[in-house]
């Protein structure tokens, strides 16, 4: 079993006063993941995986496929349940325990609920409501889940729908979109939360060629501002340009992980030089 604890101060140093934010440099990292496995039935996935993300890095998964990249970003938001490891999302370790099977499963629901609000996820498949708005889209979780006040929540939800260029089509139904488009407006819909970290899953391999540079412009403006985000991406020309730290995964292990240069410049590892070479 899993033991939580919550090691957020409660208090800074020096006479701070009590609950004031802690320093960036003493607060945890915003997601640490030690020894992370996940089999489906027979068929291991994630082998051991420890990954962390520190504050406002940017650290880019890539792999080929069934290498584990998508079932290790759905594990950080709990979509999927570990078999074993540990997940801890800005300090505060995820409690789970034996689900009797071999598995682990939550054994605080109100806390899985908790941490996802600080844990936003742009899917391959965009995942937008299509019998709502972009507006209502957008403002659905915060009014709903997050009791946000409605002019409050639409206020947000227009700035960040202006901030992604589909301000003009706030009352328009997803259907009626591209695919960049609907998946500029999933984005906004994850920022509208206000989440420590941004996951996302591959955001540009269901759209047409001519589409991918207007996300990846989204994207690349999060990533310069200094967000805290976990990126899988087949994109590699914009894995180097936008990443702090690029972790390659092989066979549901970490291979190899580094900065950008250090990993597409100086490849340690033969089957990080073979991936690179393979997609030349």
């Amino acid at each position: 079993m899993i033991i939580a604890t919550d090691r957020r101060p409660s208090g800074g140093a020096m006479g701070a006063p009590l609950g004031a934010p802690a320093p960036i440099s003493s607060r945890p990292p915003p997601v640490r993941i030690t020894g992370l496995h996940k089999s489906f039935g027979n068929l291991e996935v994630l082998k051991g995986v420890s990954l962390t993300a520190a504050r406002g890095e940017v650290v880019t998964i890539i792999g080929g496929s069934g290498s584990g990249k998508s079932t290790l970003l759905r594990c950080v938001n709990l979509l999927e349940n570990p078999t074993r490891g540990e997940i801890a999302i800005d300090g505060e370790l995820v409690r789970l325990k034996s689900d009797g099977a071999g598995g682990l499963v939550p054994a605080d629901r109100a806390q899985v609920q908790r941490i996802r609000t600080r844990l936003a996820m742009v899917f391959q498949s965009f995942n937008l409501w299509q019998h709502r708005t972009l507006i209502q889209n957008v403002t659905e979780v915060p009014i709903h889940v997050l009791n946000v006040p409605k002019d409050e929540a639409r206020a947000t939800a227009e700035a960040l729908l202006k901030r992604v260029g589909l301000y003009e089509k706030r009352d328009t139904y997803p259907a009626y979109l591209s695919g960049g488009q609907q998946q500029r407006a999933a984005i906004a819909r994850a920022l509208a939360i206000q989440p420590e970290v941004m996951l996302f899953d591959e955001p540009t391999s269901a759209l047409d060629p001519e589409l991918v540079g207007e996300v990846l412009a989204v994207i690349r403006d999060l990533a310069a501002e200094g967000r805290t985000m976990i990126l899988v991406t087949h994109e590699m020309k914009f894995a180097r340009e936008v990443a702090s730290r690029i972790v390659f995964l092989h066979a549901g292990l970490v291979e190899e992980e580094g900065p950008p240069a250090a990993l597409f410049g100086d490849p340690k590892s033969e089957r990080l030089k073979r991936f690179i070479r393979s997609i030349h």
